[in-house]
């Protein structure tokens, strides 16, 4: 009895050692791929990752490219006006003083005589007569065809004493008698700061030319705190 037992446990156990194993179903093996799968869906993020970094530096690019033609172009524009719409001027010395402090910085409109002459008392920047490489800031005191004289440091224009609340002091240096008959299309300018001006009196070119004169002298911009309308 205890062999048959014996034999038959041995049976069983050489069964169970043949027992094949299952063939992995079509399922199985697609779990297995996935990893596979993962991996490359990971490569096409990479390759995306690459695209993006691409994008980001092409729009970096854009961008700078779009800031260098802004700036450009706001140093072309202000070329531009200073050069066919604007002027800026400096005044070196007291000439035009209390009006134009020495220092002070001033903008002038170069249009502002394009359809007609400057009137009497305006502040114009033009070519100085006797070298024109210089430029200077002055009144104008007389217009084509007037008779100015001046006598003991009054101006009369035309045969009418000009008044002039815009001079700094009493004038007492070079107060006349002189008599200025101003040409047609020139003008005769002062500073006002008479005692110590060198202007129209003193000129070997006695006037200013129409063309040769730059702009009006429009505000005074520097120092900030002084920031002036010329008149």
């Amino acid at each position: 009895m205890q062999k048959k037992e014996r034999n038959e446990e041995l049976e069983y156990i050489d069964d169970f050692e043949n027992i094949e194993e299952p063939e992995e179903s079509e399922d199985n093996r697609e779990e297995l791929e996935e990893p596979e799968e993962e991996y490359s869906e990971g490569g096409r993020h990479r390759k995306k990752g690459r695209k993006s970094d691409t994008k980001n530096a092409a729009s970096v690019a854009g961008e700078f490219l779009s800031w260098v033609i802004t700036i450009v172009a706001a140093v072309l524009i202000a070329m531009f006006l200073n050069r066919f719409v604007l002027i800026n001027a400096e005044i070196p010395s007291g000439s035009m003083e209390n009006t134009i402090m020495t220092g002070d910085k001033l903008i002038g409109f170069r249009w502002s005589y394009l359809f007609s002459g400057p009137e009497r008392g305006d502040i114009i920047i033009f070519k100085f007569p006797d070298d024109e490489s210089q430029n200077y800031v002055k009144r104008v005191i007389g217009c084509p065809g007037d008779t100015v004289k001046i006598e003991d440091g009054k101006v009369y224009v035309n045969g009418e004493l000009l008044e002039e609340n815009y001079l700094k002091e009493t004038w007492t240096v070079a107060t006349g008698p002189y008599t200025f008959e101003v040409p047609e299309d020139s003008y005769f300018v002062m500073g006002d700061n008479r005692n110590n001006s060198y202007d129209g009196r003193y000129w070997t070119n006695t006037y200013v030319k129409k063309d040769k004169i730059l702009g009006k002298a429009i505000f005074r911009y520097w120092p900030l705190k002084n920031f002036k309308i010329l008149n």
